[in-house]
């Protein structure tokens, strides 16, 4: 299995990694890590997923993104990054934590066609209110969110007009399961509640995992 790298942009955190399944693709995975917009957190944690997406016959297109700098260069990245993806009638994106507050955020402007937020911070202002990642949102937007931070905050933006599935585990001390459940709740998002922590959901051998790969083979 051969994943090639492709820039999107001129930083060097400004690329994908693109990895092609042996025949026709189902469609196209978008991966977008979490790490709470960290700069230590990157691609490396969207990796482990690629070889089990491309077995059940997806391109998979891994994103990196610029970390610590701001938001916007943050959310400008991911923008991008999508907008570099191969298309298709299916281009699904799935996020971890922080990345699944960038893929549901994302998908309002298009781009993505279905959304598998994994553990997702998906309520700034509950997450910070929170002082999930130790006071992650308001260095990852600069200040506490407030009313102007609306259109980057999830749940503030519903509807979204596209296919959500909230995949999260209920003994998840990281990102608590209510950042899902309340999303879930105030949209037309599917909720799938699973068993374990906040890293089981992105663990390639585990049953919350496959819980993921049995939401795609129905797309």
């Amino acid at each position: 299995m051969t994943s090639r790298r492709h820039p999107y942009g001129e930083h060097p955190d400004q690329y994908a990694e693109l990895t092609w399944p042996s025949g026709e693709p189902r469609g196209v995975a978008v991966v977008v890590h979490g790490g709470f917009w960290k700069p230590e957190y990157g691609i490396e944690f969207a990796r482990p997923l690629v070889p089990s997406l491309v077995e059940a016959g997806w391109a998979t297109w891994a994103i990196e993104y610029r970390r610590g700098t701001g938001a916007a260069d943050t959310l400008a990245d991911v923008r991008a990054g999508i907008d570099a993806a191969p298309r298709g009638p299916i281009v699904v994106g799935i996020g971890h934590s922080a990345g699944g507050h960038l893929v549901t955020w994302a998908a309002a402007g298009g781009g993505l066609t279905h959304v598998v937020s994994q553990a997702g911070v998906l309520d700034l202002r509950t997450a910070h209110t929170a002082g999930l990642g130790g006071g992650a949102v308001e260095r990852f937007l600069g200040h506490p969110p407030g009313d102007d931070d609306a259109d980057v905050d999830p749940i503030r933006m519903l509807p979204l007009g596209v296919p959500v599935w909230c995949v999260h585990g209920r003994e998840d001390d990281i990102v608590p399961i209510a950042q899902s459940r309340d999303y879930a709740a105030a949209g037309d998002a599917t909720l799938v509640e699973v068993e374990g922590d906040h890293f089981t959901v992105v663990d390639p051998d585990s049953d919350a995992w496959a819980e993921t790969l049995a939401i795609l083979d129905r797309l």
